[in-house]
């Protein structure tokens, strides 16, 4: 990020997203999308969760997606809602009644079959895992992770944090310096490259018997196979809702702007009252 940016006027277009970053942004996109997708296939399979190191039908599940006597339902602990229509019990587009967790138009393949959901849910892992670790460490040779990400001391003041949240809470995104990253960013975009997509692998990881085999530690360390899953499964849900708040922040601030930043790197400077008036 170009600290030049300060001093420049409002309408000034500057390049504000690496090379490195739009790519790895776009081929994310995706990876996660038919991840997300192939995974909801493969929970299909068995829709409880667990915590420990085992997991079957007569356990006791923390979450459970089903169906009872025709009607679906979500049961989270001893809380349970009907869902029918959307999950557990749903109809397809040929007006048949299904009875599996998530319905096809959600689900890769949209057809019942686990072993494909596995195939696409594994092929695309690659993709994630390798190109997350590309990421890190090219962002640590070209600064990006000092330059852009990095928290400075005086972000840290309660005083500074809480001036962002207002300044998000009224819809004023641009108030730090000019270009880039305010402290709730730094802190989305922390979360989501240090601990939850490397929490999403290393849970992947721990659900593999091969894996399990070699590196026995990951076992001990998310206290278990089912363990490990339910935390896939939570944090999986926790990119989905960062996903929408991602793409509510992008609306808010100017779709067009911020989409042509992280396709073509450059960002116009907005002008103050701008953000005043969405205030």
């Amino acid at each position: 990020m170009d600290k030049e940016a300060e001093s420049l006027p409002p309408g000034t277009v500057i390049k504000r997203h690496r090379l490195s970053t739009r790519v790895w942004h776009w081929v994310n996109f995706v990876t996660l999308i038919v991840m997300f997708m192939s995974g909801l296939m493969i929970f299909n399979a068995h829709p409880r969760l667990y915590w420990g190191q085992y997991g079957a039908n007569p356990d006791p599940a923390w979450l459970e997606i089903g169906q009872r006597n025709g009607e679906g339902y979500l049961r989270i602990g001893e809380a349970s809602v009907d869902t029918t229509g959307v999950l557990g019990v749903w109809t397809n587009d040929q007006g048949q009644r299904q009875a599996w967790a998530f319905p096809g138009w959600i689900t890769i393949p949209s057809g019942y079959s686990l072993a494909e959901g596995r195939r696409w849910h594994l092929a695309f892992a690659w993709i994630l895992g390798f190109g997350l670790l590309f990421y890190m460490l090219w962002s640590l040779a070209n600064r990006h992770i000092a330059r852009d990400l990095h928290i400075r001391k005086r972000e840290w003041r309660p005083s500074h944090i809480w001036r962002d949240i207002r300044a998000h809470a009224k819809l004023r995104f641009d108030t730090g310096e000019p270009g880039t990253y305010n402290i709730l960013q730094k802190f989305s975009y922390i979360g989501v490259i240090f601990i939850a997509l490397p929490l999403m692998v290393l849970t992947g990881l721990t659900m593999s018997p091969q894996m399990d085999a070699g590196w026995g530690f990951l076992l001990d360390l998310f206290g278990g196979r089912q363990s490990a899953r339910s935390i896939h499964f939570i944090t999986c849900w926790a990119l989905v809702a960062f996903f929408f708040v991602h793409i509510a922040m992008v609306i808010l601030a100017g779709p067009l702007n911020e989409l042509r930043s992280i396709i073509t790197g450059r960002y116009r400077l907005p002008d103050r009252g701008e953000t005043e008036e969405r205030a």
